[in-house]
């Protein structure tokens, strides 16, 4: 098998390129989560950016601040779970990419 540099660098560039629109894609794509059965709403892109917290005023209890911290961390870990299924939709079948990275440890 010969060596082309030329080649390489084609593949480089175009292997850029497609970086370049993955991370476009990922601005655009949205998803929320949700936990204690709608008492708190997180909605977040593709890149793992929180965008929005949405809490119902019951849940807001001064006298239990622990289960208010709870119900935030589940729906976080929700909309996460369901933005990597998003991705793996939206990008990788698009694209054709299997990505590598493992968003925070999500499986």
């Amino acid at each position: 098998m010969d060596f082309n540099p030329a080649e390489l660098m084609k593949n480089i560039s175009n292997m850029k390129s497609q970086m370049k629109d993955v991370q476009e894609k990922l601005k655009n794509i949205k998803a929320t989560g949700s936990s204690g059965g709608g008492l708190v709403k997180i909605e977040m892109n593709g890149e793992m950016v929180i965008e929005k917290i949405t809490l119902d005023p019951i849940a807001v209890d001064p006298r239990d601040i622990d289960m208010l911290q709870d119900l935030i961390i589940a729906a976080i870990n929700n909309a996460q779970a369901n933005a990597k299924d998003k991705i793996q939709q939206e990008i990788g079948s698009a694209a054709n990419l299997d990505l590598p990275f493992d968003f925070g440890g999500l499986k």
